[in-house]
C-alpha cells in the first residue's frame, strides 16, 4: 500500500491538483495540493490552436496503428502455427522490433528512410523510378495519381504509424500464438474431414477462438498506442502533420514551462481515453466474452 501510494496515487493526485493551478516552472515549488483553483488551464487547452488537430491526429494514429499491430501479428501467428524446421528461430526473430531499444529502431528508420542517402529513396529511384527523393519523415503531404485522381497522402503519418505496427506487432503474435497453441487440433481435424476451406475454418474455428484475445489485445494496445509520445518524437518531433496530444504536453511543459497546462493537457487526454475505451468495452465486450 505504501509503495502503491507513493508510485501512484500521490502523482495522479499531484497532476490533478496541478491542472487546475496556475503552475508556471518558476514558481512550481511554491505550488502545493490546495491552491487558487480555476479551470483556466483546461479552457486555454481546449480552445488553443492545433488542439482538436492534435486530437484527431492521435486517434488516427492510434486506431490504424492498433489494427494493423494486431492484423500483422494474427497473419504472422497463423503463417507459423505448424511445426517446421527453424521454426523457433523464426519466432524469436519475431521478437527483435518489440525488444529492441526504441532510440535504435528509430535511428534505423531514420537512416532507411533519409531522402538523401537512404536505402528506401535509392530503392525507389533506382528500381521502382520514383523521379524525386520522397521525405517520409518531414512531408506533410505526398501528392499520388490513383485511376487519374490526385490524392495528397499524410506520408509523415503513415510512416510513424507503420513504425508503431511493425513495433507492437510482436506483442500481438505473443498473445495470438499461446491462443492458438491452446486450439484443439481434433476440431481442425474434423472440419479437413468434413471438407471445410482453410477460409471456413479460420471464421468458424479460429476465429471465434481467438477473439476473446484479439478484444484484450485492442483495449491494451490502443491505451498504449494512445499515450505514446517516445516513437514520434523521436522519428519527426511532432512535425509534418504528426503532432499527437502526448507531444503538446511535453511541448507545454518544456518548451513554455506551463506546468498548469501541461498537467491539464494531460488530464483531458486521460478522459477522452477512458471514455473510448468505456465505449469499446460497453459496445463490443459482452459479444467479445460470449464468443
Amino acid at each position: 500500500m505504501i509503495i502503491i501510494t507513493v508510485a501512484v496515487v500521490i502523482p495522479i493526485l499531484w497532476a490533478v491538483a496541478l491542472a487546475f493551478q496556475n503552475v508556471r516552472l518558476l514558481n512550481i515549488r511554491d505550488t502545493g495540493f490546495i491552491g487558487e483553483y480555476t479551470l483556466d488551464n483546461f479552457i486555454n487547452v481546449i480552445t488553443s490552436p492545433g488542439f482538436l488537430t492534435a486530437l484527431w491526429t492521435t486517434i488516427v494514429y492510434s486506431v490504424c496503428g492498433t489494427a494493423l499491430a494486431i492484423g500483422i501479428g494474427l497473419i504472422a501467428a497463423l503463417a507459423l502455427r505448424k511445426p517446421f524446421r527453424g521454426r523457433g528461430f523464426i519466432r524469436a526473430s519475431l521478437l527483435l522490433p518489440y525488444v529492441a531499444p526504441v532510440v535504435a529502431a528509430t535511428f534505423v528508420w531514420s537512416t532507411l528512410l533519409n531522402p538523401q542517402f537512404g536505402f528506401v529513396n535509392w530503392f525507389g529511384q533506382t528500381v521502382l523510378g520514383w523521379e524525386d527523393p520522397v521525405a517520409f519523415l518531414s512531408q506533410r503531404s505526398l501528392p499520388v495519381s490513383v485511376f487519374g485522381l490526385e490524392i495528397e497522402l499524410p506520408i509523415a503519418l503513415i510512416t510513424v504509424i507503420l513504425f508503431e505496427a511493425w513495433r507492437s506487432f510482436p506483442f500481438a503474435f505473443l498473445f495470438l500464438t499461446a491462443r492458438l497453441q491452446a486450439v484443439p487440433d481434433v476440431l481442425d481435424e474434423a472440419a479437413r474431414i468434413d471438407g471445410a476451406t482453410p477460409t471456413q475454418r479460420f471464421r468458424h474455428i479460429l476465429l471465434p477462438q481467438l477473439l476473446p484475445t484479439i478484444a484484450v489485445l485492442c483495449v491494451l494496445r490502443f491505451i498504449w498506442t494512445f499515450n505514446n509520445f517516445d516513437d514520434i518524437y523521436l522519428l519527426t518531433g511532432g512535425g509534418a502533420g504528426t503532432e499527437v496530444v502526448a507531444v503538446r504536453v511535453f511541448d507545454y511543459m518544456t518548451a513554455r514551462g506551463d506546468i498548469g497546462a501541461a498537467a491539464a493537457q494531460a488530464l483531458v487526454l486521460a478522459v477522452i481515453l477512458a471514455v473510448l475505451v468505456s465505449l469499446y468495452l460497453k459496445l463490443f465486450g459482452r459479444e467479445e466474452e460470449q464468443a
